[in-house]
C-alpha cells in the first residue's frame, strides 16, 4: 500500500485501511495445566521498570521513572514475554473486579491498568515512552522489553478498538514495533476475538482460563488485522456523544468531493475521525446499537453479563421500529435509498462508483471481520462462481477490502442472523463514501491513511 499522501491532497480522500494491526491469534490446548509461578516468571516485568512507567504516566512525564534506572549493581534480565494487561472492570457481569485481582495476582499490581483509572492513550505516550528513554540512555533491559512487551485487554470489543486505536498512534509517530494485542472475551458480541480464536465468552472455569489466556499470548502466533480510517461530518447543531474511538477532527472540510451530488451543505460543522475494526453501519442497525449502548450507560445495573444484554438489546430493537414500522409517515423510514447516495472504490480501480441501495435495505454494514452480531456470518460462504459473477474474493481479515452488505427489516434480519440466509450483499470495497440526502443524518467517509 502506499503512503500517506501529504494532508490536503485529493489522494487523502481515499478510503482505504489505515494500517494493519497486529493481533495474536490464540492457541494451544485447553485442560493442559499451567504453573502459575512458570507463567509468572515468564511475564513478570522487573520491580524498578514496573515503578518507573507507573511513575511515568501518574505525573504524565515519560522522564519520571529515570530515576529508578538500575546503573549499578547486576544488570536486570528481561523475562521471555513481557507484558500488561488492559482491563474493563466494569465488563463481564459481577466478574470484572475479581478478574482484575486474579490478573495482579498473576503477574503484578503495576502491569494490570484499569481502564477506569489509566487511559490506553496515557500508557502509549507516558509508559510506552518511559521505557523508550530509558533505553535511550542505555538500559538494555528496557529495551528488550520494549520490543518484546504484549498486550492484553480484558473487555468487549469496543475497548479492544479502544486499545487498538492508542496502540496505532505508535505507526504514526515512528515508535515501532507496535505490541501484538489478545484478548480476554468480557463483552456482549465478542466479534473480534471470536475471529482471532480468543473465544466468544467469558468462561465458567475463568481462573483457570485466564491461566490458559496468557500462556497463549506467550506461545501464540501474530496475525493482521485491518483498521479503517473514517471521517464524519454533521452540522454543528447536531449533539452527539461519540465514543472512544472517535476524536473531534482538525481537518473537516465540507463539500461534495467531486461526487457530481449537489447537495446544500450547513453554514458550521463539526467533524470527528477514528478508527474501526470490526464493522459499523448505517441506519436501523446502527439506531438500535446507539439507542442500547446509551441506555446501558443511563441504567448500568441492567447490564449484568452478555446473556443479559442481549435480551435487552432483542428487546430494545422491537421498540424502535425495526420489526414494525409505520412507513406512511416518513419516507426515510421505508429504506435508505430515500436519504443517503453511497459511491465506493473497488479494488484496482482509481474511480468512485456510485452503487444503487436496494430499494428495501433500512441498514448498511461495513464488515471488516468475519463474525459480526455475536458470531454470525451475514456475508455467508460465498461459492466459487458466485464470487467471480459478482467480481468478488474470499473474504478476509487483513485483505484490504470491506464487505458492505444490507438488511432489509427485522424479520430479514433475523433469518440473517440464524445462518438460514445470507445478507443482501450490495459491494466489496477498498473504500466508500456516503452522502446523506439531507443533514438530518450524518456524512461519513473513509480516507486513507495506510502505512504499509
Amino acid at each position: 500500500m502506499e503512503s500517506p499522501a501529504p494532508r490536503g491532497t485529493d489522494v487523502t480522500r481515499i478510503a482505504a485501511r489505515s494500517s494493519v494491526i497486529e493481533s495474536l491469534k490464540g492457541c494451544g490446548l485447553p485442560g493442559v495445566r499451567i504453573d502459575k509461578e512458570e507463567l509468572r516468571r515468564k511475564i513478570l516485568i522487573p520491580q524498578y521498570l514496573r515503578q518507573a512507567m507507573h511513575d511515568a504516566i501518574a505525573s504524565r512525564d515519560h522522564h519520571a521513572g529515570d530515576r529508578h534506572f538500575a546503573n549499578g549493581g547486576a544488570p536486570e534480565v528481561a523475562p521471555e514475554a513481557p507484558m500488561v494487561v488492559f482491563i474493563n472492570s466494569r465488563s463481564g457481569g459481577r466478574h470484572g473486579p475479581e478478574l482484575k485481582g486474579r490478573l495482579q495476582e498473576l503477574m503484578s499490581e503495576e502491569q494490570v491498568f484499569d481502564l477506569a483509572v489509566v487511559k490506553p492513550n496515557e500508557f502509549v505516550q507516558f509508559g510506552l515512552g518511559c521505557l523508550e528513554t530509558l533505553a535511550g540512555v542505555g538500559d538494555l533491559c528496557a529495551k528488550e522489553i520494549r520490543e518484546k512487551l504484549r498486550v492484553m485487554v480484558a473487555g468487549g470489543d469496543g475497548t479492544v478498538g479502544w486499545v487498538l486505536g492508542s496502540l496505532q498512534e505508535l505507526h504514526k509517530q515512528n515508535r515501532e514495533p507496535v505490541p501484538p494485542v489478545g484478548i480476554v472475551p468480557l463483552g456482549t458480541g465478542n466479534d473480534l476475538s471470536r475471529s482471532f480464536g480468543w473465544g466468544g465468552s467469558f468462561p465458567f472455569a475463568w481462573k483457570s482460563a485466564i491461566k490458559r489466556s496468557l500462556d497463549r499470548a506467550i506461545r501464540g502466533p501474530t496475525c493482521r488485522l485491518d483498521s479503517w480510517h473514517v471521517l464524519i461530518s454533521m452540522p454543528a447543531s447536531e449533539i452527539v456523544e461519540p465514543p472512544h474511538s472517535l476524536k473531534i477532527s482538525e481537518d473537516n472540510v465540507l463539500d461534495n468531493y467531486g461526487l457530481g451530488v449537489q447537495v446544500e451543505l450547513p453554514e458550521k460543522s463539526i467533524g470527528y475521525e477514528g478508527v474501526f475494526y470490526n464493522y459499523f453501519s448505517i441506519g436501523m442497525d446502527a439506531q438500535v446499537a446507539y439507542g442500547f449502548h446509551h441506555l446501558r450507560n443511563e441504567k448500568p445495573y441492567l447490564a449484568q453479563g452478555p446473556i443479559a444484554n442481549k435480551l435487552i438489546y432483542s428487546g430494545y430493537s422491537c421498540t424502535q421500529g425495526w420489526f414494525f414500522t409505520p412507513c406512511m409517515s416518513d419516507p426515510s423510514l421505508r429504506g435508505l435509498k430515500n436519504i443517503l447516495r453511497m459511491h465506493v472504490k473497488k479494488a484496482n480501480c482509481s474511480e468512485w462508483e456510485q452503487i444503487r441501495i436496494p430499494s428495501s435495505v433500512r441498514a448498511i454494514v461495513a464488515l471488516n471481520l468475519h463474525n459480526y452480531g455475536s458470531g454470525r456470518h451475514p456475508w455467508g460462504n460465498l461459492k466459487p462462481d458466485y464470487l467471480e459473477k459478482r467480481g468478488f474474493v474470499e473474504a478476509h481479515a487483513d485483505d484490504g477490502l470491506l464487505e458492505i452488505f444490507g438488511l432489509k427489516q427485522g424479520w430479514h434480519a433475523s433469518f440473517v442472523m440464524v445462518d438460514l440466509i445470507s445478507a443482501k450483499h450490495i459491494a466489496q470495497v477498498v473504500g466508500f463514501r456516503r452522502l446523506g440526502a439531507h443533514w438530518g443524518s450524518p456524512y461519513l467517509d473513509g480516507r486513507d491513511h495506510s502505512f504499509r
